[in-house]
């Protein structure tokens, strides 16, 4: 039996609600089914607005529009993300300055933030790589002091926690991705958190091609007309239809998927022992989701091999990321502070296992093979 990396989960009241939506006539953004999705973000999350996207990466894009993020300003964060959360800014024409990560979680080395502050900086993107938190008081108490804006790429984090508090609650602006390869999922499709009520209005306007058009239905303003910059980021109401039916389960398959990780976590203390890898990290004060379960094997060649030995059991385990700073776009848009030295070693060494609702029989078979 083949075990792919991921298989989408389903409650099983998805085309349920997306027939629903059909009876109801409604199938662009913003009918009913996109309400009860954002009333549970603020809800669960504590948000000030919550506002459905069409993906994580269009999130991202309002983020920065709504940062004010001009040609030449500069934007720190990790070299080690999807290129995503460079992209956002690099639309606008801003510079990503990347700093390395910390050997432990794979988070942004708040330490080496600092170093990388100049006149030009405008804001920090910190990336819970894993759903596992950043070290956010220390990244909050740097834009604070400079006068930065804080963009959180939590991406993998939703319902995740640092210090009791969501990730992408606790900076001024969040992202939410609810790719399938996410834990509540919606296909493609993502949510910007606003955190702070300055954004709340233009955040709006920005979603809905710039037009006031909220405000309208709303009664606010007796006719809706183009007012600001902004673009088409709502998704359709199919895709929020099916995400409700995600949300209603949010808590059974986190708790589903922390029992696997837990699975994973266990049966590999003997090999963490012995120095063949290393499993994950997860800071006291963080409580994580159980989005990934990766490995760091002992070098590039070891981890090449690993995934050649599962791919001949027909059990596929990926790694990701290639670093930004590295990468062609990275070279030509960005810029590196410091010698990089955790990106590029773990990189070549973190190998991720499946793990997905349903995976829970092979677990044994996976485990084996990888310690064989």
């Amino acid at each position: 039996m083949t075990i792919p990396f991921n298989k989408p989960y389903m409650t099983g009241r998805e085309l349920w609600y997306i027939a629903q939506a059909h009876t109801m006539g409604h199938l662009s953004g913003d009918g009913s089914f996109t309400k009860k999705c954002h009333a549970w973000l603020e809800q669960k999350t504590g948000t000030q607005k919550a506002l459905l996207t069409h993906s994580c990466t269009a999130a991202l894009e309002m983020a920065a529009i709504l940062a004010d993020i001009q040609p030449g300003d500069e934007v720190i964060m990790p070299s080690y993300t999807f290129v995503s959360t460079a992209n956002a800014f690099v639309l606008r024409g801003a510079v990503p300055v990347f700093v390395d990560i910390r050997p432990d979680t794979l988070n942004i080395d708040e330490t080496l933030i600092d170093a990388a502050i100049t006149p030009r900086t405008k804001a920090i993107v910190p990336v819970h790589y894993a759903g596992v938190g950043c070290e956010m008081d220390a990244i909050m108490d740097i834009a604070e002091r400079h006068g930065f804006l804080v963009i959180e790429d939590a991406a993998q984090g939703i319902m995740s926690t640092y210090k009791g508090r969501p990730l992408g609650t606790i900076g001024h602006l969040g992202a939410y991705s609810f790719h399938e390869t996410k834990n509540i999922i919606s296909g493609e499709g993502g949510a910007l958190l606003v955190n702070d009520m300055r954004f709340v209005e233009r955040a709006e306007i920005i979603r809905e091609k710039g037009t006031n058009r909220s405000q309208f239905f709303r009664g606010q303003v007796d006719k809706y007309t183009w007012v600001d910059a902004g673009s088409s980021y709502l998704p359709g109401e199919v895709i929020a239809a099916f995400l409700w039916a995600q949300m209603e389960e949010a808590e059974d398959i986190t708790r589903k998927r922390l029992a696997i990780w837990d699975s994973y976590h266990e049966a590999l203390v003997a090999m963490e022992a012995s120095g063949d890898l290393r499993r994950p990290i997860i800071p006291a004060l963080c409580r994580h989701n159980a989005h990934m379960y990766y490995v760091l094997m002992k070098s590039l060649e070891r981890r090449i091999e690993t995934i050649s030995r599962l791919k001949q059991q027909e059990i596929y385990a990926v790694f990701h990321y290639v670093p930004l700073h590295s990468s062609p776009a990275g070279l030509r848009y960005g810029r590196a502070v410091g010698d990089m030295h955790n990106t590029n070693e773990l990189s070549d060494r973190l190998l991720r296992l499946p793990l997905w609702i349903g995976v829970e029989p092979q677990l044994d078979r996976v485990v084996n093979t990888l310690c064989s």
